[in-house]
């Protein structure tokens, strides 16, 4: 089955896209420097297994099962599509438009003989792959640094088949007012290394040490939203939202594929509440990843 809407080329196993708007060159060019979020020295098959199965990554990949067409959208090296890859004999596609971080993720999986893995260097907002071609669509950490969001959003949903899965993540507008950003800009790294969390547990690679320096406080493109904004996103492109980190209803991301087995209701939290978990982002461990949300929905 040919799902490319559009011929690319294939140079080095990667299939090539070169055409980027301007705000997408720049993201690119940014990415070019320092890739993200690269590897420690030491993973391998074993470590990224290890990693994803203790997040909610885990139980996103059993939701998936078997024999699904996935994409990945910003890709960024690759961790993510590797962690779905292996052990199952789903298509991954991945797709990235920085050829640099593409080949630090295809070298790792050519290394750890990963095959089910596609990788593509193009943009979402290019015409790409045929409508409705995936199963699963996940994008998280990357729209944000695009030139629209809200319509990266909506290219994600055309390529997704109906009562096929959809996963957002975005910094969060309530959570990104960071202190530690304004910190970093008047005392550099030095001084926001012994403050930021993550950082303090980047011992093991100066390049992985770099590319979160670099993506967290250095950014030439950034924009946060609201998860009231993604889930009028959801409405208006008949996406139901599933569950969400932090949560937006009583279902919890961490078990969510058990949860649909079992068709748990959902019952949603109000507008109050969802703003108080937003600010809480700012003192609690989602604050300390880039106050990264996310949400799982399903077409419709």
């Amino acid at each position: 089955m040919n799902i490319f809407k559009k011929k690319c080329n294939k140079i080095d196993g990667i299939y090539v896209d070169e055409s980027f708007d301007d705000t997408t060159k720049k993201v690119a060019d940014f990415y070019k420097k320092n890739p993200f979020p690269n590897y420690k020295n030491y993973d391998n098959k074993s470590t990224i297994l290890l990693k994803g199965n203790e997040s909610y990554l885990k139980s996103l990949k059993e939701l998936m099962g078997y024999k699904k067409m996935i994409l990945e959208v910003g890709c960024g090296t690759g961790q993510f599509s590797n962690y779905f890859a292996i052990g199952t004999n789903n298509s991954i596609f991945a797709l990235d438009p920085t050829i640099e971080s593409l080949k630090i993720a295809k070298n790792f999986s050519d290394r750890n003989n990963v095959k089910n893995i596609t990788y593509i260097n193009g943009s979402i907002f290019e015409e790409i792959f045929e409508n409705e071609t995936f199963d699963f669509v996940f994008c998280s950490g990357d729209l944000h640094h695009t030139k629209d969001t809200h319509l990266g959003f909506k290219n994600c949903v055309k390529l997704l088949k109906k009562n096929g899965f959809i996963l957002i993540g975005l910094y969060n507008s309530y959570a990104k007012f960071s202190l530690r950003r304004f910190i970093f800009k008047i005392f550099g790294y030095k001084f926001i290394s012994k403050i930021d969390p993550i950082l303090k547990n980047l011992k093991d690679s100066d390049q992985e040490i770099t590319a979160w320096v670099e993506d967290q406080y250095n950014h030439p493109v950034e924009r946060s939203h609201s998860i009231d904004e993604v889930l009028q996103w959801f409405r208006d492109n008949r996406i139901e939202p599933i569950a969400g980190i932090p949560k937006i209803n009583n279902l919890d991301l961490y078990d969510i594929n058990m949860k649909i087995i079992d068709n748990t209701p959902i019952v949603s939290k109000n507008w109050f509440s969802r703003i108080i978990t937003q600010l809480n982002m700012n003192f609690n461990l989602l604050g300390s990843d880039g106050s990264l949300f996310c949400i799982l929905g399903r077409k419709k």
